[in-house]
């Protein structure tokens, strides 16, 4: 069984600590540039910022928010003064941004101290969390070899594991805040997209991209969640009992390995035993995903847009398997575009007919433990057939790891990632789900849920 490493103290426990002058800001911060500059959390940060912010910290309100505490920034976010390579080489020497994205000045409002850009999967593509420009960060819950730490929030994620921060601001397009937390033993919310602005972050999918967090407990993930949104979650307080739960035996349960099988079922039985209410449904409209993107999806069609300036001068500096999702979008037609957003429209409504009647519904984060890197990293040698064997290997996991996440921001829903393995055992993320504007609602069942499994 690999090894896993120890859960850290969450934002809410350190900001008592803070305010009850059992600690500092600025002593935490020392611990998370420690933490940082271990040997676990190599290639998490591309651009460490240490002494601003120790800063930071050291000017902290303690009543604030965020009291000064570690907060990594995804390297697809504008920070006042630093250009925004979004994981590449290509934009390293583009000018310096001149003011800080929506959800960067928020935090840093509510007393976020930035350590750092995290590393991503270059331009946000892909779910597995390989950058082969600034290195791959290993995973920092399963450490018997270097595994993928999912994508495209890698390093957020790394980040936030070992304890060089206590947020990770990230993005979801496909599920790159809930993979990493789910394959890091964190916990990811995605809210709805239109409920966090994405000014001043390089978009991936102009109809996809969610801006949200990685943290370490539900609690704080409703705190962050209510400074980036600008908004106080309502949190209704009522017992697992009063909620209506469904399983989608559909898409979301096909391919499970057995480790994720076995966690998933203990959790439903842990959640039925403290009164729950579960149903197993087909929900049948998910078998449409597939065909509906036949003819090409979102996220090649707008990156597409985006980068074919970039592509015609710089091809070669990509990573080639980035390229290659990013021309899917060169082929799709307009009316197969448009014909994506009607199938979707209609899609979601008969989604959202099909919920009524539940709270949310349970699914597997994704259905694999993290795979080493060296099963999918890119061939050093000149070996064609290696080389083709390790892209398809690439493209399968990549497959497995978005599939369910994505669903729900096809749905243009929320979603939450807690773990739900037991002690000892590797991370397996539980997903609960719900379509649009149902995040109060989620959150305040996620704060259930997480308690539930935790005792």
């Amino acid at each position: 069984m690999p090894s896993l490493s120890k859960p850290n103290a969450d934002l809410h426990d350190l900001r008592q600590a803070i305010l009850q002058q059992r600690s500092s800001s600025a002593a935490e911060m020392e611990r998370a540039i420690d933490a940082a500059s271990s040997p676990a959390c190599a290639h998490a940060l591309v651009k460490p910022n240490f002494e601003e912010a120790r800063r930071a910290a050291a000017a902290a309100d303690p009543a604030s928010p965020l009291a000064g505490l570690a907060v990594s920034v995804k390297d697809l976010f504008d920070v006042a003064g630093q250009a925004t390579p979004a994981g590449s080489l290509i934009l390293a020497n583009a000018p310096p941004a001149s003011k800080d994205a929506t959800a960067v000045a928020r935090l840093r409002a509510a007393g976020a101290s930035f350590i750092g850009r995290s590393n991503m999967s270059e331009f946000a593509f892909s779910g597995v969390g390989i950058n082969p420009h600034y290195g791959t960060p290993a995973n920092a819950a399963m450490t018997d070899r270097p595994r993928i730490p999912g994508g495209s929030t890698s390093g957020g994620a790394i980040t936030v594991a070992t304890g060089a921060a206590h947020v990770g601001l990230g993005s979801d397009t496909g599920g790159s805040i809930r993979i990493p937390a789910a394959l890091n033993g964190l916990v990811g919310f995605k809210s709805t997209a239109r409920l966090v602005p994405t000014e001043g972050a390089l978009p991936l999918s102009f109809t996809l991209d969610t801006v949200s967090a990685i943290t370490h407990s539900v609690r704080d993930a409703v705190l962050v969640h209510e400074i980036l949104a600008h908004r106080q979650v309502p949190l209704k307080k009522a017992p697992l009992s009063a909620y209506r739960l469904a399983v989608a035996r559909t898409l979301m349960l096909e391919d499970l390995e057995p480790p994720v099988a076995i966690a998933f079922e203990k959790a439903l039985a842990s959640l039925r035993a403290a009164g729950a209410r579960i149903d197993e449904i087909a929900l049948s409209e998910l078998a449409e995903l597939g065909p509906m993107q036949a003819n090409g999806t979102f996220s090649p069609a707008e990156s597409y847009q985006w980068h074919r300036e970039l592509i015609a001068r710089h091809s070669a500096r990509y990573d080639p398997r980035v390229l290659a999702r990013i021309m899917r979008g060169a082929s799709m037609s307009a009316a197969d575009y448009v014909e994506l957003l009607l199938h979707r429209k209609d899609w979601i409504a008969r989604m959202g007919s099909a919920l009524q009647a539940y709270d949310a519904v349970l699914s597997p984060t994704v259905p694999l433990l993290a795979p080493a890197i060296a099963d999918l990293a890119p061939a050093t040698g000149q070996d064609a057939s290696k080389d083709a064997a390790l892209d398809a290997e690439f493209f399968r996991v990549n497959g497995l790891l978005l599939r369910n996440p994505s669903a729900i921001n096809m749905l243009d829903g929320c979603a939450i990632s807690l773990p739900c393995q037991q002690p000892g055992e590797p991370p397996v993320g539980l997903m609960l789900w719900h379509g649009s504007l149902h995040d109060d609602a989620l959150l305040s069942l996620a704060l259930q849920v997480e308690n539930c499994l935790q005792h």
